[in-house]
């Protein structure tokens, strides 16, 4: 049974994935954001039956000492703790850098010195910027489009640097557009379904930008494969169902599952910087397919539908619901 240190452990992906390698029968340490209020975030849903099989370790990512004596005796490490908010980040660029890009050192330096047999480090498709080709591969030019896809990209250097130049085990794993249960209502999805849910209107930025988006279970199945599969140190391997669409689209599929009529009101304070917006995401996942025999089931409409569904559903428990009762557009 391998010993797997989870960082980003209590966030949307970190939970779903934590609660999968449990089940998976992983011994999991999870790397929580330390607060006064002990509070853990997307972990506090799972099951007691859960919970108790985790070790919670809490900390600050950008704490070198304390992320080093997280990854002593483990077999794995799966980094996944970062800021994530695109706008929150054209206000807040040295956060983004401390956290994302020397949080990202803290947890290279960790897997170095304390011998880890592989390092997962998660890294976004954001950091290929709007799209110079269709569909985009590992091979496309990265472009910071805004000091969030910068400090991931700075990040995913430094750990492309450590394989190079230390022979750390690591594998750079690139999500698409995850969505599902318990993200963050600053997620184009989750925004249109709790505004969909509270009444018709629904209030976006720019609606027609499209994006790959995959289903949480996929990508979690992908961080999984991306354990058991050996040989693939060094690589980048994308995360994508190959299949993009707008989020007006978006927009259409969730009033035809909840059979109303929803109607946009476009709001300028939503919109990015005309430079920064990405305006075409869309996966090459051959790679993925390859190298980790990842066949992600949220492929296509009719993938993409139930995905949907899924996540409407998940919305409809009042007590999931209130947390994403504010319609008002915050960073």
């Amino acid at each position: 049974m391998k010993k797997v240190l989870v960082t980003g452990s209590a966030g949307f992906i970190g939970s779903h994935l934590v609660e999968s390698l449990v089940q998976s029968g992983y011994d999991v340490r999870a790397f929580v954001h330390y607060n006064s209020g002990n509070k853990i975030g997307w972990l506090s849903s799972l099951s007691k039956e859960i919970l108790s099989e985790i070790e919670l370790y809490p900390g600050d990512i950008r704490d070198a000492e304390r992320v080093t004596n997280a990854g002593k005796k483990i077999d794995t490490i799966l980094h996944l703790a970062a800021l994530i908010a695109i706008p929150y980040s054209y206000t807040s660029v040295r956060s983004y850098v401390e956290t994302n890009v020397i949080g990202t050192l803290n947890v290279l330096e960790s897997a170095r010195n304390n011998g880890i047999n592989r390092l997962i480090h998660t890294s976004t498709s954001e950091v290929y910027g709007s799209a110079q080709y269709v569909p985009i591969d590992e091979q496309h030019p990265q472009i910071g489009q805004s000091p969030y896809s910068a400090s991931k990209i700075g990040a995913d250097k430094l750990a492309e640097s450590y394989f190079k130049s230390f022979g750390t085990p690591v594998t750079i794993i690139r999500p698409f557009n995850t969505y599902g249960p318990r993200q963050s209502n600053r997620a184009v999805i989750p925004t249109i379904i709790s505004q969909a849910l509270l009444g018709n209107e629904i209030k976006l930025g720019i609606r027609d930008t499209t994006r790959d988006f995959s289903y949480v279970a996929d990508t979690v199945s992908g961080f999984i494969a991306a354990i058991k599969v050996a040989k693939i140190e060094g690589e980048t391997i994308n995360l994508g169902t190959g299949y993009d669409v707008t989020v007006e689209h978006i927009v259409g599929l969730v009033s035809q599952i909840l059979g109303k009529d929803l109607s946009i009101q476009v709001e300028q304070s939503r919109f990015r910087p005309m430079n920064s917006e990405v305006n075409q995401l869309q996966s090459c996942n051959l790679k993925a397919r390859e190298l980790l025999d990842w066949n992600p089931k949220s492929e296509g409409e009719i993938g993409l539908i139930e995905g949907l569904r899924n996540t409407i559903n998940w919305f409809k428990e009042s007590h999931n619901l209130l947390q994403y009762a504010n319609n008002e557009y915050t960073l």
